[in-house]
């Protein structure tokens, strides 16, 4: 569609950004969550730091992604793995 300028706020600094209309609501939503997340580790642990809690927020982010990804991957591979048994079986029935 079209461009719109937003300001998006992570750990106490605003970042402008140029963003396609569809996808100002994702990125807004990702940073309350990443904002939401240092707040947690804050709690959590005696890091004051903003960048030491950045790189922990990452690190959890992206080790969730990874775990992601693989949990697809795998479940690609079982369906493709299914299609040709189907397919298989489907060709033997057609012999027939």
């Amino acid at each position: 569609m079209g461009e719109i300028s937003i300001k998006i706020n992570i750990a106490d600094r605003v970042y402008p950004l140029r963003v396609d209309i569809e996808e100002e609501e994702v990125i807004r939503h990702a940073a309350k969550l990443i904002n939401e997340k240092i707040k947690e580790l804050q709690d959590n642990y005696a890091v004051r730091d903003k960048q030491d809690l950045l790189s922990m927020c990452v690190l959890q982010y992206a080790t969730g992604m990874i775990k992601a990804e693989r949990n697809a991957q795998q479940h690609e591979e079982g369906l493709e793995e299914r299609i040709h048994e189907l397919d298989n079986v489907l060709t033997e029935f057609f012999k027939k």
